[in-house]
């Protein structure tokens, strides 16, 4: 089975694993620290918070912007759950916008006239979840000026995105939000096993996360609320989390870290020799705004079901009885049952639903070889 997704491990990144497994530190240690500056330093951040998951970055995101019960979140249908339950976990409500049909990111004239509707309503978002799908950028300089006019605050959820770049700077350096998500689970660009972090120029926001990581608890005098007992004293001064990464997960991130220019012009490479070989197939290919360089986590083609006699799931089954992994990113959101039963329904969000209709995630990793893509395509072809 060719797979849509895998992680590469190098001899370094194996040795400075076991380096940390015979170190004194195992759990957030000195190599988190060493982690956090390397991924903003690379991108141009002033702040860095490494945390276990992309999910919990995320969550512990929109506390920090003291988003609540009674507030409104919004971001895309087409994502992973974790975009839209970071503002549940809050107690927030949750909306969506729907999809630009090329890049499918959150549309900015969806959202430009969602919010002149919600402005005549009251109904304001308090923060917009902007996410990255298949690492090309949403139009962050649009959205961010629409959050200057309507009063919301922007996370870029960029789980797919680092290393790629919006206006030839690199996704995270915050020109245009509050906070910038990575993930690096195996399958994305870089990898700690399981492990997130959140990015941001407030020092404030920075602070927030930073406690809200590791259970609300500090053993700063200056932040706590009487004085100490001793040398052994803390004080949880805000309700948080285990969210911390460990050193041996940061260990391998920073190692990761030197190979990921590398990484991404490398599924550069293989996307262009797609686009290549499905050009004379029934299928459209991904299309990249000229203002991005996409980070490439994902390569999604969509069916033309008006050319061939098979359906959406037959061609899938049939890729996957081919051995080949492929996938879908995502089910809409708004169409899980979870989501349904706070009151949306099929129809909602037409574009994401069109796109749910077609899409297939076909193998994108950077040891991918020609002969592995060549049986991709003909898989592909065989199976249309």
């Amino acid at each position: 089975m060719i797979p849509y997704g895998r992680q590469d491990i190098s001899q370094d990144d194996i040795d400075a694993v076991v380096a940390v497994l015979r170190s004194d530190f195992l759990t957030q240690g000195p190599m988190v620290p060493r982690f956090e500056k390397s991924v903003a330093d690379h991108v141009g951040a002033a702040h860095a918070i490494a945390v276990n998951s992309a999910t919990s970055a995320l969550h512990i995101a929109c506390l920090a912007l003291d988003l609540k019960a009674g507030d409104l979140l919004w971001t895309s249908p087409v994502t992973f759950v974790a975009s839209a339950n970071c503002g549940l976990y809050c107690g927030a409500d949750v909306d969506f916008v729907d999809i630009d049909p090329r890049t499918y990111n959150l549309c900015p004239d969806a959202l430009q006239h969602k919010l002149e509707n919600a402005e005549q309503a009251g109904r304001l978002p308090q923060i917009v979840v902007a996410v990255h799908l298949c690492g090309q950028p949403c139009d962050m300089q649009r959205i961010h000026a629409l959050s200057q006019r309507y009063g919301f605050r922007i996370i870029e959820d960029a789980s797919h995105a680092i290393g790629g770049k919006y206006q030839d700077a690199y996704i995270g350096d915050g020109r245009y939000s509050e906070i910038t998500v990575f993930s690096f689970h195996p399958v994305k660009i870089i990898t700690t096993a399981e492990g997130g972090m959140a990015l941001t120029n407030d020092a404030a926001l920075a602070e927030r996360m930073n406690l809200l990581r590791s259970h609300g608890i500090t053993r700063d005098p200056a932040r706590m609320t009487r004085e100490s007992d001793g040398p052994w004293y803390y004080q949880q001064i805000d309700l948080g989390f285990n969210y911390r990464m460990t050193d041996l997960q940061a260990a391998l991130g920073v190692s990761q870290m030197d190979r990921l220019d590398q990484y991404v012009a490398a599924r550069h490479e293989r996307a262009r020799r797609y686009d290549h070989l499905l050009a004379s197939l029934p299928v459209t290919i991904p299309w990249q705004h000229p203002d991005s360089y996409s980070g490439l986590h994902l390569y999604p083609v969509r069916l033309d079901l008006t050319r061939t006699v098979r359906s959406h799931r037959q061609v899938f089954e049939s890729l996957r009885e081919k051995g080949i992994g492929v996938n879908l990113h995502y089910i809409p959101v708004h169409l899980q049952p979870y989501y349904r039963q706070l009151g949306f329904n099929s129809g909602d969000f037409p574009e994401a639903e069109r796109y749910y209709g077609e899409a297939i995630s076909l193998p994108m990793f950077p040891d991918l070889t020609e002969a592995q893509q060549d049986e991709v395509v003909e898989a592909l072809r065989t199976s249309l």
